[in-house]
């Protein structure tokens, strides 16, 4: 059995940022951003690294067609269209909501770009809407295979216990390594590789369950997790698909600091999260820390969390 297909280019990147460190109050060479952002395939971003994974598991068992779920924006469901068309397989997206009238931006367009059929389940919560893709898979037989929500089971999540060895590679002395939590997989497999004390996961409100998620799939991976978790919940604001003011202004310091272009919903959380773990002490100057940039810049161009964004961006003439 293949357990890995390659399909992103390694190891990513990792690039200093210290103008956006002096920003935060740390020493410019405190921090660094892993940019996963750049793993290539249609678009890039860190699900990449699990497809690799799971779509090996697919193939294994002799799949025609990929079916998977996720919010209307869903940087997973684009990168599993993706990973279909490179691949040759069918692929078939479950997504929350309704099919939206006229022209569709960020990773809807993508979707339809990259071939792949979408069933649009309504106003459905995340079980409901793995329900529904299950039923689907259901209807289509043998020949399917369920990518789990997030591409986070413990197959898919053992792709960032491999991207924490690869991170120790490039940083040794890493202290922190900060991260957007939305179906656990990716702060899970960070955890197996470099234990609870160097791990800060920043939640989005992707789902209900954060902690409970992240806890069953790094034990899956066999990780410690006596220390107890490192992860804030108080950047969600008042929900996955909305724009805290943080966050917005954590967007703004990236990309004027550094040229580093940040999404509304995972990205600009992590980076929120780093702002308000510095402020209270929990990331402090000395410590090299690591902003794993996600990906998710076709979100940006798509995403209801951004009507109102741009207004008031444009900087004064001096």
């Amino acid at each position: 059995m293949v357990d890995r297909i390659l399909l992103g280019t390694y190891p990513t990147p990792v690039e200093p940022a210290p103008r956006l460190a002096r920003a935060l109050g740390l020493d410019e060479a405190d921090l660094v951003v892993k940019r996963d952002d750049l793993l290539g395939l249609g678009g890039g971003g860190n699900k990449v690294r699990k497809l690799e994974r799971t779509a090996a598991e697919a193939l294994s068992r002799g799949a025609t067609t990929l079916v998977t779920t996720g919010a209307a924006q869903s940087n997973h469901a684009r990168l599993t269209a993706a990973a279909g068309a490179r691949l040759g397989l069918a692929v078939e997206l479950v997504l929350a909501g309704d099919a939206p009238d006229g022209e569709v931006g960020g990773n809807l367009l993508l979707d339809h770009l990259l071939g792949a059929v979408l069933h649009w389940a309504g106003d459905v919560d995340t079980p409901g809407l793995e329900r529904r893709a299950e039923e689907r898979v259901a209807e289509l037989g043998d020949a399917a295979y369920l990518v789990p929500y997030g591409g986070s089971n413990a197959v898919g999540a053992l792709a960032y216990a491999d991207a924490g060895h690869e991170l120790l590679a490039q940083v040794p002395d890493l202290a922190h390594v900060v991260v957007a939590v939305g179906s656990g997989g990716t702060m899970a497999g960070l955890l197996a590789a470099l234990g609870t004390g160097r791990v800060l996961g920043v939640d989005t409100g992707a789902t209900t369950d954060p902690e409970a998620r992240v806890r069953r799939l790094a034990e899956e991976l066999g990780a410690d997790l006596t220390g107890g978790l490192r992860l804030r919940l108080d950047q969600v604001g008042e929900g996955y698909s909305t724009l805290p003011q943080a966050v917005r202004d954590a967007l703004v310091l990236a990309a004027r600091t550094e040229g580093v272009v940040l999404d509304p919903v995972y990205t600009g959380r992590a980076m929120a999260g780093l702002v308000a773990a510095v402020a209270e002490g929990d990331v402090r100057r000395g410590e090299r820390t690591v902003l794993l940039h996600t990906g998710g810049l076709p979100g940006l161009f798509g995403s209801t969390a951004v009507p109102g964004f741009a207004a008031g961006l444009a900087p004064e003439r001096r």
